[in-house]
């Protein structure tokens, strides 16, 4: 399973980037994490660098703590990382930013990696679990574009 949304912004990416490359604000933003921190003497979004998200599922729970670490990152232009473990990873999330004429074009997305236990469970609520994550994922990017405007 996979998905995407897009969210204009009237803003410069490498401001639109410092925030969501900070997981420690993305409570401040996102629907089920909110909060977040780095680990593993992690200080900054550089590709191996571990934080772990506060998440209550669906907004209502349960709470629990996901460990993240970032598999991408070039400043002003991407940001990704991988939820699970370092060496097994079960889903990434990441942001795209492309400049436009009138700021910048934000792209927050995520795919499931392929394993036997996680096909069971998107075959189950795959479609569910979607609809909500892009729900969530267009609540996350308007309020980081409500800040950034």
């Amino acid at each position: 399973m996979q998905g995407s949304v897009t969210v204009p912004m009237r803003a410069d990416a490498d401001k639109i980037w410092a925030l969501l490359s900070d997981p420690t604000r993305i409570g401040r933003y996102s629907p089920e994490t909110f909060e977040g921190e780095w680990t593993h003497g992690s200080t900054g979004p550089e590709v191996g660098a571990r934080f772990r998200g506060h998440v209550r599922r669906n907004g209502r729970g349960p709470v629990y703590w996901t460990p993240c670490v970032v598999t991408d990152s070039v400043p002003g232009r991407r940001f990704e990382f991988a939820v699970g473990r370092a060496d097994r990873p079960v889903i990434r999330w990441g942001y795209e930013l492309t400049p436009t004429a009138d700021g910048t074009d934000v792209r927050e997305y995520f795919a499931a990696v392929p394993s036997r236990l996680l096909n069971v469970y998107w075959a189950i609520v795959g479609r569910a679990r979607t609809r909500t994550n892009l729900r969530d994922m267009r609540a996350t990017l308007e309020r980081i574009r409500a800040e950034v405007e």
